[in-house]
């Protein structure tokens, strides 16, 4: 099968928009497997609807190199291409000395061919100074072309394309106009998530108009040319191929509200004898499961709506007061929390608003509050629904939960924030909620365990 990486130069290069229109003008006759670099949620949501295809989160600070070629072999399987999209720029990472958690680092470890992406508005020989300049910091990243984003008119793009192919020896593939219609539509977190924008107003023709015009800018047929053509041998699979029984049923609140989910965690349940229950906290009563998992998403967009549905909170409340176990992450933990303040100014509010929640843990969630973006590393306790473990995530939040002072920590943690004096994971009976989210393939120990909670406690 063929194989490409496309990266930026910074972020904000377009490889994003860029990524998303090759997938799928690709995917109109080929098999398109996609994949993210990061932990991110709302690009691969993208990716994964215009590819018809899950597409699945590679991340070297989470995941061992094992687990990478892992999860690109088993997410690969049936497809013709595979498509990476990476994170920032190529060398952003983690550490200002390591790859680690980078794009560079997963094109590495795969052996993946690169597409940079420059932004090359208001230069033109300079753009080839930058890619120049990113070919010599690490020799062992295979550049394979490049694509011009941002440019004015055909003497910008002749004299930018020249530069490079003459000074890099690499092939200029495409010139994208800077236009309008390349913004993708914009929210406090990033962008809006497919399942929430889909349908709605002109966001499926903004996205269509996209693809369109990106596609009159890059030579497709060049781009498929510049892959790495790989046999890539069926190995069975040391996580994802394992299929006992399942006897346990877990329900997820997946709708508009709860949607940050990486695609490797309904397969992980599947490996752990699980059978999972999808369910809506906006919408719906609390189907009867072994235990529930409620992640991350904007429940604050639908605060009033949440609230409403008190059948819901009262069932979620009094199932946690039974023991049944429950596992939350960011927008999880602040729905498991008594109720949700959005301050007067909140996306142009006049007033503060304040909905009830569950009421599972004591405090309220508030917002906004300092933005916290950071890898996440620390250790769980024994005595806590997902085990003992040393784990890696990362959190992403505006808000700030304030728990009662005698809530139980799970987590220390020695990097990231947390809810608390770098404490996160509070825990009441056998429900945890945390801001740190997990990757199910890094953390599917502590998977494996909460899944054993529930089928003792059933």
């Amino acid at each position: 099968m063929k194989q490409i990486l496309i990266t930026g130069d910074r972020s904000g290069s377009g490889k994003t928009s860029i990524t998303l229109a090759l997938a799928a003008l690709l995917s109109k006759e080929h098999i398109v497997q996609t994949f993210k670099v990061g932990m991110d949620y709302i690009d691969p949501s993208y990716l994964s609807a215009v590819s018809g295809r899950p597409c699945r989160n590679l991340d070297s600070f989470t995941l061992s190199g094992s687990q990478i070629r892992d999860i690109f072999r088993y997410g690969c399987r049936g497809a013709d291409m595979a498509i990476v999209e990476g994170v920032r720029g190529l060398y952003e990472g983690a550490e200002a000395l390591t790859d680690t958690g980078s794009t560079a680092a997963i094109a590495k470890t795969l052996h993946l061919p690169v597409i940079l992406v420059v932004s090359a508005q208001s230069i033109t020989r300079s753009s080839a100074a930058i890619v120049k300049g990113f070919q010599a910091f690490d020799p062992k990243i295979r550049f394979a072309g490049v694509i011009l984003n941002n440019v004015r008119g055909g003497s910008h793009t002749a004299k930018a394309t020249t530069a490079i192919e003459h000074y890099c020896g690499i092939p200029v593939i495409g010139a994208i106009p800077r236009m309008e219609e390349m913004q993708l539509s914009m929210r406090h977190l990033g962008l809006v998530p497919w399942r929430e924008g889909s349908g709605q107003g002109d966001f499926d023709d903004r996205i269509g108009t996209i693809t369109e015009m990106i596609g009159q800018y890059v030579d497709l047929d060049r781009f498929v040319s510049l892959m790495k053509e790989d046999s890539m041998p069926q190995k069975k699979s040391p996580v994802f191929d394992t299929f006992p029984d399942r006897d346990v049923r877990i329900g997820i609140a997946l709708d508009e509200a709860f949607n940050f989910y990486y695609a490797d965690l309904f397969d992980i349940l599947h490996t752990l004898g699980a059978e999972y229950i999808p369910f809506s906290p906006v919408h719906d009563r609390l189907p009867e499961a072994d235990g529930y998992i409620f992640g991350g998403g904007y429940p604050e967009l639908f605060i009033s709506q949440l609230e409403a549905n008190d059948r819901m909170r009262e069932a979620v409340k009094e199932t946690a007061k039974n023991g049944v176990p429950i596992y939350a992450e960011c927008g999880g933990l602040m729905y498991l929390t008594e109720r949700m303040t959005l301050r007067k100014g909140w996306q142009g509010s006049a007033a503060d608003q304040c909905a009830g929640m569950c009421g599972i843990f004591t405090g309220e969630t508030r917002m906004p509050a300092r933005r916290v973006v950071s890898y996440v590393e620390g250790i769980s306790e024994a005595a806590s629904p997902v085990g003992r473990a040393s784990f890696r995530g990362h959190e992403f939040h505006y808000s700030d939960v304030s728990l009662n002072k005698d809530t139980r920590f799970a987590y220390r943690l020695s990097r990231g924030v947390g809810i608390r004096d770098n404490r996160d994971g509070a825990v009441v009976n056998n429900t945890l909620g945390s801001y740190t989210h997990l990757h199910p393939v890094a953390g599917a120990g502590m998977f494996r365990h909460f899944i054993g909670l529930c089928r003792e406690i059933r």
